[in-house]
Parts: C-alpha cells; sequence; structure tokens
C-alpha cells in the first residue's frame, strides 16, 4: 500500500461518505476507519465497502489515549483525517462534559500520538482537522464568515471544537506538525442521523409528527451536500497548504423556516398528498439557548485556491436526499429503532 490513512469517525454522517470516497477513489491506499460507535456511528453505512481490500475497521475510543498510541504503534500511518467529535448543539447543551473529553482530549490524544509516532519526520505526513462554522459565532444580517473570522463560540459545542481548532494550529506552531483545517457548515444528505433538522423532518412528516420550529424560525444557515463536503475534504487532504484553514460551504442560505416550507411542499409531491398538507404540521416552540441567529460561509478560497465548489444546488440535493430516506426506510427503522447498534456485534462478533 502506497499510504496508510486514519480516518476518526468514520461510521458517522460526514466520515461514512469520507471513507467511501477514498476506500473507492484510492485502491492503493489502507484506509483504517476508527470509530467509537457512540450513537452517531453506524456501520450499515459503508455496507457496500466493508469487505473492500484496501479498508480496515478499528473500534475505538479517541478518548483512550493508550489505545490510540496502540493503534499508531500497530500500523504505519501517514495522514488523519479527524471526524470524531460530538455534533449536536442541543445535546452538548445537557451534557457539556463530554463534548470536552471527546473534543478537546480525543483531538490532544491524536496530536500526541501523530507527534510522537512522526518523531519530527514530517516528510510526506499531514494531521487534517475537520471542524465547523460554529466556532465564529453568530452573523448579524449581513456579513459572511472568513477564513479570518476571531473566534466567539457561543455554545458548549461550539466552544470545544474551538478549543480543539486552537490545539491542532498550536502543534503545528510549536512542534511543526504538518497540518490543515477546514470550517464547514450545517451538511445534509444520505445517512443523517435523524436528530438532526432535514432528515427529522423528513421522517416526521412522512408519519404526520409534529415538525418542531425554534422560536420564530428565522434562524439562518448555509447548507452543504455531505458528498461535496467529502470531495472537499479530499481535494483539501491532497492538494490543500500546509498550515492553512479553508472554509467550505455551500454558496446558500436559508430560514430555518423557508427550508422546513420547501421540505413540506417537496415531501407532498413524493407522497401524493394535497399540497400544504405537511406544512400543517409545522409547530413553533420555545427558542433553544444561546441560538446563534445566522452563520454564512464565504467559501471562495477553497474555490479559488482548489478549484472546489459544490456540485449541486440546495434543491438539488435535498430532492437526492428526500429520495434517499423515501427508498432506505429500513435505515431509518434500524436507526431510529436502535438496531444498527447490533450491527456491529454481529458483523464484527468473530473479531475481538
Amino acid at each position: 500500500m502506497k499510504k496508510t490513512l486514519l480516518i476518526t469517525g468514520g461510521a458517522g454522517f460526514i466520515g461514512s461518505h469520507v471513507v467511501r470516497l477514498f476506500v473507492n477513489k484510492y485502491p492503493d491506499y489502507r484506509i483504517l476507519n476508527l470509530d467509537a460507535l457512540t450513537y452517531a456511528g453506524n456501520l450499515e453505512n459503508l455496507k457496500d465497502i466493508e469487505n473492500a481490500p484496501n479498508y480496515t475497521f478499528l473500534k475505538a475510543d479517541i478518548t483512550d489515549a493508550e489505545e490510540i498510541n496502540k493503534i499508531f504503534n500497530t500500523y504505519n500511518i501517514d495522514g488523519v483525517i479527524h471526524l470524531a467529535a460530538e455534533s449536536h448543539v442541543d445535546r452538548s447543551i445537557t451534557n457539556p462534559n463530554a463534548f470536552i473529553q471527546t473534543n478537546v482530549m480525543g483531538t490532544a490524544n491524536l496530536l500526541n500520538a501523530a507527534k510522537e509516532s512522526w518523531k519530527g519526520n514530517f516528510e510526506g505526513k499531514r494531521f487534517y482537522h475537520v471542524s465547523t462554522d460554529e466556532v465564529y459565532g453568530s452573523l448579524g444580517e449581513t456579513g459572511f464568515f472568513l477564513e479570518t473570522t476571531p473566534y466567539d463560540p457561543q455554545s458548549p459545542y461550539s466552544a470545544s471544537k474551538a478549543a480543539s481548532d486552537h490545539f491542532v494550529r498550536a502543534y503545528g506552531n510549536t512542534y511543526g506538525l504538518p497540518f490543515v483545517l477546514t470550517n464547514c457548515s450545517n451538511n445534509y444528505g444520505p445517512n443523517h442521523f435523524p436528530e438532526k433538522l432535514i432528515p427529522l423532518f423528513i421522517n416526521n412528516i412522512r408519519n404526520n409528527k409534529p415538525l418542531p420550529v425554534y422560536g420564530d424560525g428565522k434562524y439562518t444557515r448555509d447548507w452543504l451536500y455531505v458528498v461535496d463536503h467529502a470531495r472537499a475534504i479530499d481535494m483539501v487532504f491532497h492538494t490543500g497548504k500546509n498550515g492553512e484553514t479553508y472554509n467550505i460551504g455551500g454558496f446558500n442560505e436559508w430560514q430555518n423556516i423557508e427550508l422546513v416550507k420547501l421540505l413540506c411542499t417537496k415531501m407532498d409531491e413524493k407522497l401524493g398528498r394535497e399540497p400544504g398538507t405537511s406544512a400543517q404540521l409545522i409547530t413553533y416552540i420555545k427558542d433553544r439557548p444561546g441560538h446563534d441567529r445566522r452563520y454564512a460561509i464565504d467559501a471562495t478560497k477553497i474555490k479559488t485556491e482548489l478549484g472546489w465548489e459544490p456540485s449541486v444546488t440546495f434543491e438539488q440535493g435535498l430532492e437526492i436526499t428526500i429520495d434517499w430516506y423515501l427508498n432506505n426506510q429500513e435505515w431509518l427503522d434500524h436507526v431510529t429503532s436502535g438496531d444498527y447498534q447490533n450491527y456491529y456485534v454481529t458483523q464484527y462478533s468473530h473479531e475481538s
């Protein structure tokens, strides 16, 4: 094998799309998928490539420094693409410590293991840290997040990601560790755990359940199709400049309520319902604490320097996403019932 890459969080939503892309596109790379298989990690996401000769799954937790060191000692790792993270803002409000442990300490464990393993011989090595636009805080009605925007995290989740970003840059500055960092906007697409807005609402509309919209629904987000994000990660890993940060966004922004109305319209069409049927399920609920009003990414840098741009408009990506969920009811049933967590046991029970 030409290279060995460790992809953390590879059974999660974004991670599984990155793992699939790298396994299929680079048959001469050995791809190690490290995932703790917490609630958002689902190996059913990777059924199509699980038997590929260049793919290995490693069940491990990045908060376990000893285990991470063992993996670096066992495999001659050339690069890390670090996606493993606690990522749901609502969960960070109820349990901030889990976010501190995974997002801050877990990242530090990986940095230490990489630094120790590479021992100053950084030729051909790279640590790629995947982060979020939420570290920049909240925008007013105008303006965009740039790579140079000062950090101003507002939730325990974004504070933990900001801290991990700082550690990655500090290890680059202090030890010369070769790194790249990206901050992305809200991802959507197939295999998304249905606690997040789009898959949750697709599922709720299908089952005629309420669609809970925070506050006045005018919170604005930039949306990035997950397959396009995986393409960007591939590009940054291979052609990004050491020590640089790249913002990745979909070049679009939607108010939550407008997105929900579009989703309702499309779902009525798909399910053969009277126009306006799904919109009746919209229910306004009490706002969550510290809710950032608007995020919007300026992705000009990655477009001009690396040549990346989205392959689909939001409307096109949403159409693909809805079709995927409607055609993969078994996946959704397994996730909502918790059955997907048994997949590892049945698939990997011969290994221990």
